[in-house]
């Protein structure tokens, strides 16, 4: 069986239960997944950079639409989330400054993933 890349980065959340980067964010975001006719809904609550996870199906803030294999992409940390909705392939209504906040708990791709550029790569302020 293969393993569920989303399911394990929504438990891991859930094991953390408070996020020192999220303590200026509060709402709600639901991660509606689809794959084929099925629909896998994620809620994820943010009071203060406090966490919980739930697989209700309730009103969001923020509600983010996307195909489940693409975010298992993203939660393993093989696709941008940022890359993957600018290009259309990943929806978001509602309050997307929410999002911008949470999109800090994606994993990046791990260094032996990760491609340079053929240009010059960006050097990182310090």
């Amino acid at each position: 069986m293969m393993s569920d890349a989303t399911a394990e980065f929504f438990d891991a959340l859930v094991e953390r239960g408070h996020e020192p980067l999220l303590e200026k964010a509060t709402g709600t975001v639901r991660f509606d997944l689809k794959d084929g006719k099925k629909t896998d809904r994620w809620l994820v609550a943010v009071v203060k950079g406090d966490l919980a996870v739930s697989r209700r199906n309730l009103r969001a803030d923020c509600v983010v639409t996307a195909d489940k294999s693409l975010f298992d992409g993203i939660a393993s940390g093989k696709t941008n989330a940022m890359a993957a909705l600018l290009r259309g392939a990943m929806s978001v209504e509602g309050d997307v400054q929410l999002l911008v906040h949470f999109q800090r708990l994606l994993p990046g791709p791990s260094r032996s993933r990760r491609r340079r550029p053929a240009a010059a790569p960006a050097r990182r302020k310090r």
